[in-house]
């Protein structure tokens, strides 16, 4: 077999590749832009301050949001789920969530507990990944200050229905914070319908843009501290931060090149359909998981409907280290996934595949029936020669 050809199914860790409009829009800024927004009164400053407007505007229309303002351009999900704590969460506050949490909300939360007092309450799963709603529903009789969930594990590809989740939440009358690195761009958010408060998200995974690219929504009537203060090129009489929105959280020259190829991402994503798009992968993980089940000592883990999940899988092959069959499928096959624990311990907890992990399968807009096809006879091969060379 011809390794030198890339099978790329790590999608969930970044999406690969780009659309084209992606890197011209790129292209676009560095050989014709190049301006520093609201820094100048030039044409250039202005024709950037516009794709950082016209970004805003896409991501507004994607997740229904109806005040752009309240969009804060971060570099990663990571950035945002920050700011929305250290901003919001004060001593004694209580937060619930759940084990099935990346570490980009674990690891803030237990510094906040250690350093804050912030009480954490983790909500149960079960050994497919999917949260106790009845539990959660619980969690937030008592006085609660915000409930963060993540739509979708970036292990087990479990969704949380976020209508549900949404309504318990307003009926607490607790802010709701979604985790939407995983599904934003791939499956349908409504900030309004599912009553959600505040809304990180990355740009580099199924909105197709650039790594460096993400953001935080948050919702009319709810205030945050800045995490970062300084220039923002308004108010510069004043050495005091800016208080109306998006400068207070903006402070320092963005990642404006970046946030061309986001916007680009975005608009992309609008025109071919996010429905299209989920239906594309719903094909993809279906036809991967019934042909997986011929596989001699493969585990699946997640939910087996698609209605219940997103195109992230993870397996185990029995007897083998996932490290090494990650290793043996880029190695012997080309084909890139990722092995281990993918910043999720608590999420592999619940599977019952901690510490060694699982080998996780994403697929994304781009990959196709043939790269199924592919993965699925290599898995095959491994499993039965047991390579262990």
């Amino acid at each position: 077999m011809d390794t030198n050809v890339i099978f790329y199914l790590d999608n969930a860790a970044t999406s690969f590749p780009k659309p084209r409009e992606v890197w011209e829009a790129m292209e676009h800024y560095f050989f014709h832009v190049g301006g520093n927004p609201g820094r100048s009164g030039h044409r250039l400053s202005h024709e950037a301050s516009e794709i950082l407007f016209n970004t805003r505007e896409a991501l507004s229309h994607l997740f229904n949001i109806d005040t752009p303002e309240r969009i804060v351009f971060t570099k990663n999900a990571t950035e945002a789920i920050n700011v929305a704590f250290y901003g919001f969460l004060k001593p004694g506050d209580r937060v619930v969530t759940t084990a099935m949490e990346h570490n980009a909300v674990m690891r803030p939360l237990r510094h906040l507990e250690g350093t804050r007092g912030v009480e954490v309450k983790v909500v149960p799963a079960d050994s497919q990944g999917v949260v106790d709603l009845e539990a959660l529903g619980q969690a937030l009789e008592e006085d609660t200050t915000v409930l963060v969930v993540n739509h979708a594990s970036n292990v087990a590809g479990s969704l949380v229905d976020l209508e549900k989740v949404g309504s318990i939440a307003k009926g607490a009358g607790v802010p709701l914070l979604v985790d939407g690195a995983q599904t934003a761009g791939c499956y349908y958010v409504d900030v309004e319908a599912m009553h959600i408060s505040l809304l990180a998200f990355t740009g580099h995974k199924g909105l197709l843009g650039p790594q460096g690219t993400g953001g935080l929504y948050v919702a009319p009537g709810l205030e945050l501290d800045p995490l970062i203060r300084g220039g923002t090129g308004s108010n510069s009489e004043r050495e005091e931060q800016p208080l109306f929105w998006p400068d207070v959280h903006e402070g320092g020259t963005l990642n404006v090149v970046g946030l061309a190829g986001l916007g680009a991402g975005v608009e992309f994503v609008l025109e071919q359909g996010v429905e299209r798009i989920r239906a594309h992968e719903g094909r993809l993980f279906n036809s991967f998981w019934k042909g997986a089940q011929g596989i001699p000592g493969l585990i699946l883990y997640g939910p087996e409907r698609w209605e219940e999940r997103v195109a992230v899988v993870s397996i185990n092959l029995e007897g083998q280290d996932p490290a090494h069959v990650g290793y043996v499928l880029d190695r012997d096959f080309g084909i890139m996934v990722r092995p281990g624990l993918h910043c999720a311990p608590s999420a592999h907890k619940s599977l019952g595949t901690f510490p060694t992990g699982t080998v996780r399968v994403a697929f994304g807009l781009f990959n196709t029936e043939g790269d199924v096809e592919r993965v699925l006879e290599a898995l095959d091969t491994i499993a039965r020669r047991r390579d262990h060379g």
